[in-house]
């Protein structure tokens, strides 16, 4: 079973703001579990701050320990300098499933380069430090086919393993459908077998 099945997520959405050098920067953070949510969020916050110099942003969905689908922009910064900074604070600090928008109002002193990474993440930083994270368990879904006289075996340990039948099929066999974490499905198909004396079909 992969150990990166399970990742870290928002919690909550979060909002902060910082004054630099007269500038305001504005972090908010929230939970996306698609690249829509993640685009919609970016696109309401842009409204919401439609008066701004920048609304910049960057989003991780999925898995950021391998294949999540990520994205930035720097809306008019200097390339490099917002986007891809707060892009990086996310995946240093382990997080999946989070859009990020880090909005700025010009106070009329440029930053260069380098103060407006510092800004960017440094605001993005400061957001992250109040967030609230939980874990997010990848379930697979795992089919149970198996003769009437091992339906109650099967229930039986689904219930001792505390996880949840999803569906139940009767023809001329039971097919109970459970969506489980990929990280007890080996022990799930080890104590059905056992249960069944082997007889059952597991897909």
């Amino acid at each position: 079973m992969s150990e990166t099945s399970s990742y870290l997520v928002p919690a909550n959405s979060v909002e902060m703001e910082q004054e630099i050098k007269k500038s305001r920067f504005i972090a908010a953070v929230t939970h996306a579990t698609d690249k829509e949510s993640a685009l919609k969020f970016i696109e309401d916050t842009s409204k919401k701050h439609d008066s701004a110099s920048h609304n910049t942003y960057a989003y991780v969905v999925g898995n950021p320990d391998g294949g999540a689908i990520v994205g930035f922009n720097d809306d008019g910064e200097i390339g490099g300098t917002a986007g891809k900074p707060i892009l990086s604070v996310l995946q240093m600090r382990g997080i999946g499933d989070v859009v990020a928008v880090v909005t700025r109002y010009f106070g009329g002193t440029r930053l260069g380069t380098g103060g407006l990474v510092r800004a960017y993440s440094g605001t993005i930083t400061m957001a992250l430090d109040e967030l609230k994270l939980k874990e997010h368990v990848s379930l697979k879904e795992i089919k149970i086919t198996v003769g009437y006289e091992f339906e109650s075996a099967i229930r039986n340990v689904i219930e001792k393993m505390e996880l949840k039948i999803k569906d139940v099929h009767y023809t001329e066999e039971v097919a109970i459908i459970s969506d489980i974490p990929e990280s007890v499905c080996t022990e799930l198909k080890s104590e059905i077998l056992n249960a069944t004396r082997g007889k059952a079909t597991i897909s």
